[in-house]
């Protein structure tokens, strides 16, 4: 898989880092906390104890990606209800929350907080790909869990040299195949524009998209990216709207979705079938362009919407409303965000029983031998697995469409690894 640059980039802020770590790494790990006996023998026990885990979280909860802060709280929420009922495992769960302000030297300094100061079990959940790929070699070296980061770039699942590190979420290139097959079986002629930030994460889902239509009708005729230090997407939106696609691919984080589908709305003489991609659908992302001017657009997702009223009797989610509301009621538990940070921290807790043992191997062993895992908040028909040579928890996605006030999924999830086959380097 080739280097993108803002990989590269991110990964030489950590250089300086792992210079300074790097005297120092045999002292941090005789200093650990190991296992003294059994088959576990060895092994680090930094962070957990018989009645305690310390997690740790690093979130944008300031700068241009903001909107997703609010993950931390439905994640908060879930391991606040879960030691409310006597831990996991009779463990009470502390989980300690870092802004980056999606900065990746920021990113960085809050790692060492959190495994040199705070001496977490695991940094649970670094968000955005930038910040992720600037601490996983730091937190490689340290050989302490990077589980489920916030971020569907495919490197994380792709990447063998990083055993410490794994996603979650469906990678882009999968969630790009879903909107490949959709256009393939419904637009078969469809001429595509794109707006993508320049970044991993755009490069990823687009090159992803790229190649799932490859050989078919559909193509794109048109592609514009964006700066995430940008203050608006208004001139590469005008761009595009040059290129009289018949469908817009929207890759974008909430900001500028937010004002993709605006400028979108505002443009009465270009009207393409819409496409977000799944980061930037939450209705908070859409209610501010009004939900009469986003009718019709398209996107994919993997967990249940607790807006959506076909969820209104699902135990689940009924005990997600009730718990977020006991344990953040500052927060909107419509608010898929919020959601998301409740179903990412329950498949932690899978993971979590499923050690064989209580240390920080026992967890990197345990997330990447999954057997499809059942998980509340997920769709029916979603289910986490993992094992040898597939390091992709989730893979399978339902499309869905705007209309009044919500979104409707339509057609059957998708799953991508028989649709298209394992993804691989």
């Amino acid at each position: 898989m080739r280097k993108t640059t803002a990989l590269r980039a991110a990964a030489a802020a950590t250089a300086a880092l792992l210079t300074v770590t790097a005297c120092s790494s045999r002292r941090d790990e005789a200093d650990q906390d190991t296992a003294v006996d059994g088959a576990c023998k060895g092994q680090q026990t930094t962070g957990i104890t018989d009645d305690a885990i310390k997690l740790g979280g690093i979130y944008p909860l300031s700068g241009p990606a903001s909107a997703y802060g609010t993950i931390s709280k439905g994640v908060g929420a879930y391991f606040e209800y879960v030691n409310d009922k006597g831990g996991i495992d009779g463990r009470k769960v502390r989980f300690i929350v870092r802004d980056d302000g999606y900065q990746p030297p920021k990113a960085v300094e809050e790692a060492r907080r959190l495994v040199e100061q705070e001496k977490v079990f695991a940094v649970f959940q670094t968000l955005g790909t930038p910040s992720t790929a600037a601490v996983w070699d730091y937190l490689d070296q340290q050989k302490v869990p990077q589980p489920f980061v916030a971020t569907g770039a495919s490197v994380w699942g792709t990447d063998d040299r990083h055993p410490w590190t794994i996603g979650w979420q469906p990678n882009y290139v999968a969630e790009a195949r879903v909107y490949a097959k959709y256009l393939k079986d419904t637009k078969p002629k469809a001429k595509v524009a794109v707006l993508y930030q320049n970044d991993d994460f755009g490069k990823d889902l687009l090159g992803g998209f790229e190649k799932a239509v490859a050989g078919s009708g559909v193509k794109v005729v048109a592609t514009e990216s964006y700066e995430v230090t940008d203050p608006s997407v208004s001139a590469p939106m005008a761009s595009l709207s040059r290129s009289r696609a018949d469908v817009l691919l929207d890759i974008t984080t909430p900001k500028f979705g937010s004002q993709a589908l605006a400028a979108d709305a505002r443009n009465t003489g270009w009207n393409p079938l819409h496409i977000v991609n799944n980061v930037s659908s939450s209705a908070a992302v859409l209610k501010p362009v009004g939900f009469k001017n986003v009718q019709g657009v398209v996107s994919a997702t993997y967990f249940k919407d607790p807006a959506d009223p076909q969820w209104a009797d699902d135990p689940d989610v009924k005990t997600y409303k009730e718990a977020l509301h006991k344990y953040a009621p500052d927060t909107d538990p419509d608010n898929q965000f919020n959601a998301y940070g409740w179903a990412v921290a329950s498949s932690l807790h899978k993971a979590l029983d499923s050690m064989k043992c209580p240390t920080r191997e026992g967890l990197r062993d345990a997330v990447r031998n999954l057997k499809d895992v059942r998980v509340g908040m997920l769709l029916p028909g979603v289910t986490m697995s993992t094992g040898h040579g597939d390091a992709f928890p989730l893979e399978t996605m339902q499309l869905m469409r705007f209309k009044g006030e919500r979104w409707h999924l339509f057609g059957k999830p998708v799953d991508t690894r028989e649709e298209f086959g394992p993804l691989t380097k």
